[in-house]
């Protein structure tokens, strides 16, 4: 059904889980600038809004305005300094939210070339739930996939097995 569809294994499995708990007829808000999953949830009948690429840790009007009824966060918590704040700013009653786990035997990802691209967080699974929790949200359903790499030496084959992607879905308790 999803054959040639997704350029990368994360995409397949986010979008099977966004399709698992998510109808079409949501409109979501998707913290981030377009992106290429954006253009994935379009192109499959999702209503997608996303952010203007403000500096969420400052600036969650985009957040607090929007009439989404759920919002999608993918791989987004781990570059904020406050990813409370950005939880707490939330509307929707419904969050699909996914993070790269913290790897022991690897150091938080840091571009040499992109000041934006760094991870200031970089969770365990508890950890993100227990996030979650404090910002008013309980976690419905989770699913944690590996991001095995062809590459050789002793990282690239823990990566076969250690798993590197969380998701979940939330609703806000009320």
């Amino acid at each position: 059904m999803y054959e040639g569809q997704f350029p990368h294994k994360r995409y397949k499995n986010t979008y099977q889980f966004l399709e698992r708990h998510i109808s079409k007829s949501e409109i979501l808000l998707d913290l981030g600038i377009t992106n290429p999953f954006t253009e994935i949830m379009t192109k499959n009948g999702y209503k997608v809004e996303n952010t203007s690429g403000e500096d969420l840790d400052l600036d969650t009007s985009t957040i607090e305005n929007s009439n989404a009824t759920v919002v999608t966060a993918f791989e987004i918590f781990e570059h904020l300094l406050s990813p409370l704040t950005v939880l707490k700013s939330i509307k929707a009653d419904k969050l699909v939210a996914s993070i790269p786990m913290r790897l022991w035997f690897s150091p938080a990802y840091r571009s040499k070339t992109d000041k934006w691209d760094r991870h200031y967080h970089e969770f365990e699974d508890w950890q993100f739930d227990w996030l979650l929790e404090k910002a008013g949200w309980k976690v419905i359903d989770r699913q944690k996939w590996t991001n095995p790499t062809k590459k050789i030496g002793i990282r690239p084959i823990l990566r076969w097995f250690t798993p590197r992607y969380y998701i979940v879905y939330a609703e806000r308790i009320k």
